[in-house]
């Protein structure tokens, strides 16, 4: 063998051990630590205000919409308003082609000339009928006719009569057949009902509309803008907590940094059924002076339900607490407690934490206040964990320091 195969050799079989050393020093030599989360952090009892809400979303629409349709079919001749048209009570806003209502208007006031026509020419039959009675009548009394000439002359008056009953009725019939035509013809021009704004247009120039069934819708006017309302449903589970004139703050999504106020105006009685939980509609009014708000928006609302001041109170999540102890000791405090009591645990010292029983008040969206002889400002009490060092768990790999 020659020196150079054996230098060979050796560095191939070297690596084996090296990298045995390299592992051991990995596990066995000094390493980082890497701290553990505590299962709790201590946060103070604060004394403050304390706001009850109950929130839901809506839709903001115009306190009073009204939808103007068209009784009469026809084709659109002209629009006088766009979207966003102001317009004032009486103003003409649309029209129908009126050619065809104008030529039935003709042949209803032909119609009701003709009628009036027969029945003046049948009060003349009567009245010829009428001298014919008559003249008999006086012959008879001088008994140069008979009696059944005496009762045909009657039956002709009498029949003269009735059939000038029919004549007039066919006038009285004619003469509403023209009216219900000159109706038609006026309802052609459409009007605004309210002032308002014109929110929508459905309609174009050209554009046959058909009334046979029901009325095709044309706009939609909004009587006033700077008055505007909230409908939002309201879970049944909190529906006993609202009422009238409570107020309310909403957000809109084309505003995220501003609050919007109002009041509930209403809490309607018809139940909505969805998925089969039980809501109730409730009207929030809203001041739009600005305009800054828009039909149609979606609103989150938080309803101010219960309102106190000055009140102890503590993280919702400080309730929800509960540290690793036996379940059987846990059991025992749970079976302690009476309805609307819950229990915190408060610092004691020595990193230890002791349960104290206390009424729980008004519970906010965040916060609850709670009650108890115990209890006072700035007492910490546990809240589910943050990292605050007091556990370190073992980091395996290899330090350099």
């Amino acid at each position: 063998m020659t020196p150079s195969f054996l230098k060979h050799r050796f560095i191939k079989f070297l690596w084996i051990p090296l990298l045995i050393i390299i592992i051991g020093a990995w596990f066995l030599l000094p390493t980082k630590k890497e701290e553990l989360p505590s299962p709790y952090s201590l946060t103070p009892i604060k004394r403050g205000n304390l706001t009850a809400t109950v929130s839901a979303t809506g839709t903001l629409n115009p306190v009073i919409t009204v939808t103007i349709g068209s009784q009469v079919s026809g084709t659109i001749q002209s629009l006088d308003v766009d979207f966003n048209s102001h317009v004032k009570k009486g103003q003409v806003i649309a029209q129908i082609d009126p050619a065809l209502y104008k030529a039935s208007l003709a042949e209803a006031n032909a119609n009701l000339m003709s009628a009036q026509a027969s029945r003046d020419e049948q009060a003349v039959e009567v009245k010829d009928a009428k001298r014919k009675l008559k003249r008999v009548e006086d012959l008879f009394k001088q008994k140069l006719v008979s009696d059944s000439d005496l009762d045909t002359a009657r039956f002709a008056y009498e029949a003269a009569t009735v059939q000038q009953r029919v004549k007039q009725a066919a006038v009285a019939q004619a003469e509403a057949a023209r009216e219900r035509q000159q109706v038609n013809l006026a309802y052609t021009t459409i009007y605004a009902p309210i002032d308002g704004v014109v929110i929508s247009r459905d309609v174009d120039v050209g554009q046959t509309v058909a009334a046979s069934l029901q009325a095709p819708t044309l706009f939609t006017i909004a009587k006033d803008l700077t008055a505007m309302q909230i409908e939002t449903d309201v879970d049944e589970a909190f529906i006993g907590m609202i009422k009238d004139n409570q107020p309310a703050t909403f957000t809109v999504f084309a505003y995220q940094g501003r609050l919007f106020h109002g009041h509930v105006a209403q809490i309607r009685l018809k139940p909505k059924i969805d998925a089969g939980v039980v809501k109730y509609n409730c009207i929030i009014y809203v001041d739009n002076s600005d305009l800054a708000l828009k039909p149609g928006m979606t609103a989150t609302v938080s309803i101010e339900v219960a309102h106190r001041e000055g009140v102890l109170k503590v993280p919702n999540t400080a309730l929800r607490y509960v540290p690793e102890m036996p379940e059987a000791q846990l059991k025992k405090i749970r079976e302690s407690l009476k309805p609307n009591e819950a229990v915190l645990w408060v610092e004691q010292g020595n990193n230890q934490l002791k349960p104290v029983t206390v009424k729980m008040g008004l519970a906010g969206e965040k916060e609850t206040e709670v009650i108890g002889d115990q209890l006072h400002e700035g007492m910490k009490v546990a809240v589910p964990g943050k990292n605050d060092g007091s556990a370190r768990r073992r980091h395996f790999g290899l330090s350099l320091f």
